[in-house]
């Protein structure tokens, strides 16, 4: 509660998950709608960010937009969270041979550049032909499967790392003395003392989620239009950004408080749950 900047960053971060959810009440337009009588409007009283190409309200597409950006954000992290977890306390925990051909794979992995991945991900989801009809489900789940696919790999060796050392400590040599289980110990013993890591993790790693589902979206293998995400608004408005600023202005900002609030929040968790 004393960190003050902290506190400002989890605010805000609730309050973008809020307009997210609420998306719909809160936006005085759809996201979709629009009007060819104010096309490329500056900002004004009756669209208070301006309006895009087509005459929709700008304003109104970033409260859309903050809805799927956060979604695949949260969804992927949280998977990559947990797959990484468990595939690093089970490496960090059995060693051996098993540590050997987990973290072999894991290389592998790594070996293979980030956005190549997530460009292949996306190219077959998109070439899918079960989603016909489905677009905005498609388009997600795919960012969603593209993102954990990178993410989990960084909280594998994490975890593995924390794992090697807390399963030397006395604590876990005397639970294994009572005829704890492997399954009990990892569990009940050692996972508890990777919690505070592990959430931490969490708060850096929904950002860069956020960052490269923008990313995705800005090259146009994320959502296609008409629906709405800050990197599709980005996209659209590098187009024309230098006689309408305010096309790509607005989301930019949005992108990046959302990266500042959960820089400030994380750091904040660290602080606390690690010291």
């Amino acid at each position: 509660m004393k960190n003050k900047w902290a506190l400002a960053g989890g605010g805000f971060l609730v309050l973008i998950c809020l307009v997210g959810i609420f998306a719909p009440l809160l936006a005085p337009y759809s996201y979709k709608a629009q009007d060819m009588d104010h096309i490329l409007n500056t900002p004004n009283s009756k669209f208070w960010f301006g309006t895009d190409g087509l005459g929709r309200d700008l304003f109104s597409r970033i409260l859309y937009g903050a809805r799927v950006s956060m979604a695949v954000g949260l969804i992927s992290s949280s998977i990559s969270l947990f797959f990484g977890t468990l595939y690093g306390l089970i490496a960090g925990y059995f060693g051996n041979k098993i540590e050997v051909v987990l973290m072999r794979t894991v290389d592998l992995f790594q070996s293979i550049p980030a956005l190549v991945l997530m460009i292949l991900v996306s190219v077959v989801f998109n070439a899918c032909r079960f989603f016909e009809g489905s677009e905005l489900l498609r388009d997600t789940l795919g960012m969603i499967l593209a993102l954990s696919l990178m993410g989990w790999v960084g909280v594998a060796r994490l975890v593995r790392s924390q794992v090697l050392q807390v399963k030397e400590l006395p604590f876990i040599e005397a639970a294994r003395a009572t005829g704890a289980s492997d399954i009990v110990i990892m569990l009940r013993h050692i996972l508890p003392q990777l919690s505070g890591s592990l959430i931490v993790m969490l708060t850096h790693l929904v950002p860069n989620q956020i960052l490269f589902e923008s990313f995705l979206s800005f090259i146009g293998l994320g959502l296609q239009p008409p629906y709405s995400s800050w990197g599709v608004l980005a996209n659209e408005g590098w187009r024309s950004f230098r006689t309408f600023p305010h096309l790509i202005l607005f989301p930019g900002i949005a992108i990046f408080l959302t990266m500042l609030a959960s820089q400030f929040f994380g750091d904040g968790l660290r602080d606390e749950l690690t010291s």
